[in-house]
């Protein structure tokens, strides 16, 4: 064990604590003060040893299983992950690795940014479109029902009432699942962490699209496996690839976005939902279906779930609820196999013990009241105004070099810089002039420069979107023009 007295935080510095304590034990792991497979203080006591708060030493320790650097075992703890390549000149990376973690926080809406920003980089919902109202005439009303009982711990697999509610649901997307079959989570991230604990061993293959949901990437890299790309296509995941992939890896599992693929909003075509399930079975490969905004189609097509057409109960079915609804309330769902149900349930119990039982019990009377039925139809109203406008912005002010996908839904436009040129530069003078989105390298698991870069109408208002591809325009053009073309380093955002 390393000596916690080498650890020196300095708590007047401008750096947060989190940050100054990841570096500090990044720097003692490749150095090899501590060693491979070594076990980390548990997160209280060396809390107590610093002199700091305990979620400083969880946040420092997610950043390091972030970047591979430690596994964590269920119940037993955090270890240090054998290092692959890594060595001290790394450290001048520092500042990169913080940038891209900003960027991920903004892509999830977590950083608040000040006004005036046109904020292309978010896909969370502006806050006057949350249901207020309605959400706080379920919860007044589950308070005077079931009183003090709406606060206790509910069983780890969800509240019943609510579980037989998101069957009702689901069986309009013709996807018949019982109520027994539901897990209920906080969120889709803690689904995905969910599957990563209940599934992954150390070194672990598995198969993601490339590119792909950022969070996704972090869980899987947590749990030290190794994370097989195939690339994306705009009809769905290239399958001779994936095929070759499948052979070679036999991987634990395949991550797969079919409907409105975040970060390109490619849509699976039927062809390629069918042989994906058929390579699967062929492969003995479970299939991880992340469904996220499915009911955010502008084409005004049903959009069959993967789960729907799975005959051999390959598909994991992971739906978020609250992307589009109060990002903060944190709900979603499992349905899962049962061979692999004990496990998921025993990384859920570990993780929170259950949802919170409000929440689940409010939710579940907004499902039942049509409450949820009545918003979606309210967000593809506003969302398909806000597509309109930045489709119609992007049509008359972007360069001719650029090109972009056309999605028939969702919340994203996925665009690429001509061959030769990377989004780097275009992001920093684009932020010079308070325009932000998101660079297409922080969705790929392996780091590199991309010329992709993902464009989001969630966070902006409809008056704003043209004005904001006006200028990011503006500056492409000059960009792509200029002989005096000069790549410059991250630094950081806030």
């Amino acid at each position: 064990m390393f000596n916690v007295e080498s650890i020196q935080l300095d708590k007047d510095s401008s750096q947060a604590l989190y940050i100054q304590l990841y570096v500090a034990l990044k720097t003692l792991i490749e150095r090899d003060n501590i060693k491979v497979n070594a076990k980390l203080p548990p997160i209280r006591k060396l809390a107590e040893e610093l002199g700091v708060n305990s979620v400083t030493v969880v946040n420092a320790y997610k950043l390091l299983e972030q970047h591979g650097l430690v596994y964590s075992k269920v119940g037993s703890g955090t270890y240090v992950a054998p290092l692959k390549g890594v060595s001290a000149k790394d450290h001048n990376k520092a500042e990169d690795e913080f940038y891209n973690e900003e960027l991920k926080l903004m892509d999830q809406g977590q950083i608040k940014l000040r006004s005036g920003i046109f904020n292309f980089a978010s896909a969370t919902p502006t806050p006057e479109l949350f249901p207020v109202d309605d959400f706080k005439n379920v919860l007044n009303e589950v308070l005077d029902r079931d009183k003090g009982y709406a606060f206790g711990y509910q069983e780890s697999q969800g509240y019943y009432p609510l579980r037989e509610s998101i069957a009702n649901y689901i069986n309009d997307f013709d996807y018949s699942v019982l109520p027994e079959d539901i897990q209920i989570i906080s969120g889709a991230q803690q689904g995905i962490d969910i599957l990563a604990k209940a599934l992954l061993e150390f070194g672990d293959y598995l198969i993601v699209e490339s590119p792909t949901y950022t969070g996704a990437i972090a869980a899987f890299r947590s749990r030290g496996a190794q994370i097989i790309e195939v690339p994306m296509e705009p009809d769905g995941i290239n399958l001779n690839i994936l095929e070759d992939k499948l052979k070679k890896f036999h991987p634990k599992f395949i991550y797969v976005m079919p409907n409105f693929h975040n970060p390109t909003g490619y849509t699976y075509s039927s062809a390629k939902r069918r042989m994906l399930l058929e390579l699967a079975t062929r492969y003995n490969t479970l299939v991880i279906e992340d469904d996220y905004l499915s009911e955010l189609d502008y084409a005004a097509r049903k959009l069959t779930p993967l789960k729907a057409l799975d005959k051999q109960n390959n598909v994991i079915y992971l739906k978020s609820f609250s992307k589009i609804f109060m990002p903060g309330l944190r709900l979603a769902f499992l349905s899962v196999p049962k061979e692999i149900y004990s496990g998921v349930l025993a990384a859920k119990h570990t993780s929170d013990i259950s949802t919170s039982g409000l929440i689940q019990r409010a939710f579940d009377l907004y499902l039942r009241k049509g409450f949820w039925q009545k918003h979606i139809a309210l967000m593809r109203e506003i969302y398909y105004q806000r597509y309109r406008i930045m489709l119609q912005a992007l049509k008359q002010y972007l360069p001719k070099e650029i090109d972009f996908f056309q999605p028939k839904g969702g919340l994203t436009f996925w665009l690429g810089l001509p061959e030769g040129y990377y989004t780097q530069e275009l992001y920093l003078n684009c932020e010079e002039r308070d325009v932000l989105f998101i660079p297409g390298s922080i969705f790929f698991p392996q780091p590199r420069l991309s010329r992709f870069f993902r464009l989001s109408f969630a966070s902006v208002y409809p008056g704003d979107i043209a004005e904001g591809i006006r200028i990011l325009s503006k500056v492409a053009h000059q960009m792509l023009h200029s002989k005096n073309f000069e790549h410059r380093g991250y630094t950081p955002l806030l």
